[in-house]
């Protein structure tokens, strides 16, 4: 008799189905680069261009990063590294510009993005008014405009930190980038990154929140408090006629110039 073999798949002695990844994870203390979820577990990215956007954002900076230098580095061929480089740009993570040297020679400039989505959004909130010039001498400096990329980060950490105070309000990366303008718009307004999470999370539902990201973004348009008023500026004081002698009587009167008083005016002129 052939001896029966068992058809069922053996199970992992820790007690789980064999099959799927584990991981043995040991903290790194140099020599690594920090990688976000969007980028590794990229659906639309392929295997080259993720590993290469990992390599690209490990190196010095200033390191080539050209097609023949890469291609020579690994088994892909330039034809594969290029498609690879078209994807990164495609999606934000690298930008690749022309740059004419004083010398005449032409080169390529790269900029890798770790988070295309800030990147971007950046980009957009950057004012478009040039920037005012310096005080004269003696004049007062009124306190300056916040910097566009530090109230976006502000607000990147406002919404970022809100599953703080409570969990149900734990927002995706993606919903964190769209509702940052709508907290900029706030802290625009003079509102303090403290004061605008205080009110995102002030007197919550006790029911779920099954859409965290529809229900502050409701918060932030219905609850937007208007624009500080202009500064009231002090009405300039109306300065009374200097005194004046009158010619007719010697009596002091006010008027803006030499002349007669009231009483030594003719009748008509009085008038």
């Amino acid at each position: 008799m052939t001896e029966q073999q068992p058809s069922a798949p053996a199970r992992a002695e820790s007690g789980h189905s064999a099959g799927g990844v584990e991981h043995v994870n040991e903290p790194h203390h140099d020599q690594f680069v920090v990688v976000g979820n969007h980028l590794a577990q990229h659906p639309e990215l392929s295997l080259t261009a993720i590993g290469l956007a990992v390599h690209i954002q490990s190196l010095p900076a200033r390191t080539p990063v050209g097609i023949k230098t890469l291609a020579a580095k690994f088994p892909e061929g330039e034809i594969r590294v290029a498609a690879a480089l078209r994807e990164l740009e495609a999606h934000g993570y690298l930008a690749r510009t022309k740059e004419r040297l004083q010398s005449g020679r032409v080169v390529t400039r790269t900029i890798s993005y770790n988070r295309p989505g800030v990147a971007a959004a950046r980009a957009a909130m950057k004012p478009a008014a040039p920037r005012p010039a310096p005080p004269s001498p003696g004049s007062k400096v009124s306190a300056s405009a916040p910097d566009a990329g530090a109230a976006l980060d502000a607000a990147l950490d406002v919404l970022a930190g809100l599953r703080a105070h409570d969990p149900r309000l734990l927002l995706a990366e993606r919903d964190v980038h769209r509702l940052a303008p709508a907290v900029s718009a706030w802290l625009d307004r003079g509102v303090p990154p403290a004061a605008v999470q205080r009110t995102l999370t002030n007197a919550l539902p006790k029911d779920p929140i099954l859409n965290p990201a529809a229900f502050l973004a409701h918060r932030l348009r219905a609850l937007l408090p208007p624009p500080l008023p202009a500064p009231a500026h002090p009405s300039t004081p109306v300065r009374p006629d200097p005194l004046q002698t009158c010619e007719g009587c010697d009596r002091a009167f006010r008027a803006p110039g030499p002349g007669r008083c009231r009483d030594c005016r003719p009748v008509g002129v009085a008038a």
